[in-house]
């Protein structure tokens, strides 16, 4: 699969069952934080503000979102239920999207990226 140029393609290249879950995700990502731009990068569909906050991907059995360590390690006791790493969290397909947890946790990184150019400006 050659590198889709936006999300639209990228979405587009996946069976309707994980489109409608890729479309959920992006449509809580951009509720959440609706003045961030979308973008693709590593191949994946990402959202930047203030720099990059946080990127998604259909697998095989999951959704993954990718929010660096610093938005897992903020929500790991509600990420307890799914599987996580240092910097992904996989939303299996056949469990309803966390859509309040993943608004939680794109704000959070919203912030994040807004606090680090604050004090960067200072």
């Amino acid at each position: 699969m050659a590198k889709p140029v936006d999300i639209d393609e990228y979405i587009s290249g996946f069976p309707k069952e994980t489109q409608n879950i890729l479309m959920q995700l992006r449509t809580a990502i951009k509720k959440a934080v609706p003045e961030a731009a979308e973008v693709i990068s590593y191949g994946m569909p990402a959202f930047k503000l203030h720099g990059m906050l946080v990127w998604f991907a259909a697998h095989t059995s999951h959704t993954g979102l990718y929010p660096k360590a610093s938005g897992i390690e903020a929500f790991k006791k509600e990420l307890a239920v799914y599987k996580f790493a240092k910097g992904s969290i996989q939303f299996p397909y056949h469990t309803p999207l966390p859509v309040k947890l993943i608004t939680k946790i794109v704000k959070f990184r919203a912030a994040e990226n807004l606090q680090k150019v604050t004090l960067r400006n200072k």
